[in-house]
């Protein structure tokens, strides 16, 4: 048995079972990649994978318990490997944060500023996509921490802890109706083509929850994961936008008017999340700090050795 074999098995379950998709990801050919799983299979004693002729088709039972042993010893390889680079250099590296378009937007910059002006060697990657797409970039080992407000905190494999509270704000233009209401209510808002986030991004789920709980349903006009786009559109009068606190600025959104609307639709958690099992460099602890203060490195390796209290803000 060779870390070859375990490689080869990870990437053929990560390729959909594809041998030669799987051996381009890894520099070989994919006889060499089928050979090295058929003799791990007869050093086991079991089939790793069920097959149509030649063709790998998904795994087996036993194979389902490999790729989990297979995934641990990958993972603990990998921490072996960032251990030596940390100390041969420590403050210098690669860096890869996951996050959706309004916490790069909006919430990190500043951050990042700081991050870099800490560590100015360090090369910063910044990947964009829905919840689910980021969890799982950190589960493949593709970024190191996840940055969202919405379902991370459960997905298998990750380790979540809160960074900060927001609430989503109405934002309509300066003259609107709604700027004159004392207390804006769902059937107000309801009374009005509505602009808003994908059902993906920003905490739209509560936004629909909240609607769903008094029956009503709102006209939405269109849907965006982008915030300025969403403020375009109400400038436009199309309809009136809820968006993330976080995204309106009073001195760059001077043609609107932002009311908060956090007791109607609740406050929302943005989390930060890690590999379980993962090795992390100091300076991502140190950047996990700058972007939530109320966190520090002892309570990220608490979580992450499952020693933690229910932590949350």
């Amino acid at each position: 048995m060779n870390l070859h074999q375990l490689r080869f098995v990870r990437e053929a379950v990560r390729q959909n079972f594809n041998l030669t998709d799987a051996a381009k990801a890894l520099f070989t050919s994919q006889p060499g990649v089928s050979k090295a799983i058929i003799e791990l299979e007869e050093e086991l004693g079991v089939d790793i994978f069920t097959r149509h002729g030649k063709r790998i088709r998904g795994l087996t039972e036993p194979g389902r318990l490999v790729l989990e042993s297979v995934e641990l010893i990958m993972q603990e390889i990998d921490s072996l490997k960032r251990i030596g680079k940390e100390y041969a250099a420590q403050d210098s590296g690669s860096f890869t944060i996951a996050t959706t378009h309004t916490q790069a937007r909006y919430m990190l910059p500043k951050v990042v500023q700081a991050f870099m002006v800490k560590y100015p060697k360090v090369r910063l990657s910044l990947l964009q996509g829905n919840p689910r797409q980021i969890a799982e970039m950190v589960k493949n080992d593709q970024a190191d921490l996840a940055i969202a407000t919405e379902s991370i905190a459960a997905v298998d494999g990750l380790i979540t802890l809160p960074c900060y509270q927001w609430e989503h704000v109405l934002v309509v233009p300066h003259e609107h109706p709604l700027t004159r209401s004392k207390a804006i209510s769902l059937e107000e808002i309801a009374g009005y083509p509505l602009i808003t986030y994908d059902a993906a991004f920003a905490g739209r789920s509560k936004i629909d929850h909240a609607f769903d709980l008094r029956n009503l349903k709102p006209d939405v006009l269109l849907e965006a994961i982008d915030a300025d786009v969403i403020k375009t559109y109400v400038e436009l009068g199309m309809g009136v936008g809820i968006i993330a606190g976080m995204a309106f600025d009073p001195e760059r959104d001077r043609n609107l008017r932002a009311i908060p609307v956090g007791q109607l639709f609740g406050m929302n958690v943005s989390r930060v999340a890690v590999k379980q099992g993962a090795y992390l460099r100091s300076y991502i602890y140190t950047f996990i700090e700058l972007l939530a203060p109320t966190l520090n490195r002892k309570m990220v390796e608490s979580a992450m050795r499952g020693t933690a209290d229910n932590y949350e803000l």
